[in-house]
C-alpha cells in the first residue's frame, strides 16, 4: 500500500502510472469506512488500473462545529480495510494547509442553484466547502474517473455540475446507496446512534418506500410530502428537519409529476444529536 500526505509526493507518483498507460479512479471519502465505502472503492477497483482512496475530514463543509469535533475517525482501521482490498491500493492523507495551499476556506461557486434547496437550504456554505475541497482533491489526484454514492445524490450533483463547469477530463460515477438489513442507509453517523435511535432509524427507509408506493398509485408530490411528515411528526425519536419530492436534475421541489422526468424522495432527520439523511427514486 501506498501513502502519501504532501501533493509534492503523489503528483509524480501519479504521473508515473498514467505515463505507463495506467488508468486511475478516485474514491474520496472522510473515513470511518464502512460498507458503502468499501462498494465504491470495489467498483474503482473493477473499472481502473489503480486506485485512490483520499481520508480527510474537511472543516469547510461542516456548519455545525460539534458535527466536525465527534466526526468519527479511525485512521488506522480504515488503513487496514484497505489494504486488505488492494495491497498496492493508492492512499491520500492531506495535510489541510498543503491541500488547500494557504488558509483553510471555502470558496464560492456557481452551482445553477443546485446548492440552494434542501441541504443547501438547512446547511448554509456546506456546498461551496464541498465543492472547493473536491476541486482540490481532483487537482491533487487528477484521476479518469472518480466515484460518488447516491445517498448524498444532492451533493453528486453538485459534483456532476462542478466537473462540467470546470471542464474537468474526469467520468463522476454515481453508485447506488448501500443499505443495512434493516434498510438504514450506510453511514459514519449511524456509529453515532444510541441503541434506541438505532432501532428508529430504519422508520426513515420505511417513509421514503411509502413515498414511492403513493408516487406509483397516483398520488400527487404535495399529498405525499403532507402524509410523510405527518408520520415523522408523530415519531417520538426521530426529528424531521425536511422531506422534499424534487426533479433528479434540477433537484427543485415538485409540483406535479411530468411525464419523461425522474423524481426522489429526499429526507434529514435528527436522531438526538445525529442528523441522518437519505433519498430514493420514485419513478
Amino acid at each position: 500500500m501506498f501513502v502519501w500526505t504532501y501533493k509534492a509526493n503523489l503528483r509524480p507518483f501519479i504521473d508515473g502510472l498514467k505515463n505507463r498507460g495506467q488508468s486511475i479512479g478516485f474514491v474520496p471519502t472522510m473515513g470511518a469506512l464502512h460498507a458503502g465505502h468499501l462498494a465504491l472503492v470495489r467498483r474503482s477497483l473493477a473499472e481502473n488500473d489503480r486506485t485512490v482512496v483520499s481520508i480527510f475530514v474537511n472543516p469547510t463543509q461542516f456548519d455545525r462545529r460539534q458535527d466536525l469535533e465527534t466526526y468519527p475517525r479511525f485512521p488506522e482501521r480504515d488503513l487496514a480495510l484497505l489494504e486488505k482490498l488492494d495491497p498496492e491500493m493508492i492512499v491520500y492523507l492531506p495535510v489541510a494547509e498543503d491541500l488547500y495551499e494557504g488558509p483553510v476556506e471555502r470558496r464560492h461557486f456557481d452551482l445553477d442553484g443546485l446548492d440552494r434547496v434542501m441541504e443547501g437550504r438547512h446547511r448554509p456554505g456546506h456546498f461551496d466547502g464541498v465543492a472547493t475541497v473536491v476541486k482540490l482533491l481532483f487537482e491533487a489526484v487528477r484521476p479518469h474517473r472518480a466515484y460518488f454514492g447516491e445517498k448524498d445524490f444532492q451533493q453528486l450533483r453538485i459534483i456532476q455540475t462542478l466537473a462540467q463547469k470546470l471542464n474537468l477530463p474526469i467520468e463522476i460515477v454515481p453508485v447506488e446507496i448501500q443499505r443495512e438489513a434493516d434498510g438504514l442507509a450506510m453511514s459514519s453517523r449511524n456509529l453515532r446512534l444510541d441503541d434506541a435511535r438505532r432501532k428508529a432509524a430504519p422508520e426513515i427507509h420505511r417513509l421514503l418506500r411509502q413515498a414511492r408506493d403513493m408516487a406509483r398509485q397516483g398520488h400527487t408530490p404535495e399529498a405525499i410530502r403532507a402524509e410523510i411528515i405527518r408520520q415523522f411528526e408523530q415519531h417520538p425519536l426521530l426529528d424531521l428537519e425536511y422531506f422534499e419530492i424534487a426533479d433528479e436534475q434540477s433537484l427543485q421541489p415538485a409540483r406535479t409529476f411530468e411525464k419523461g422526468k425522474k423524481y426522489r424522495g429526499f429526507v434529514a432527520v435528527f436522531a438526538g444529536d445525529v442528523r441522518l439523511i437519505d433519498n430514493m427514486a420514485l419513478y
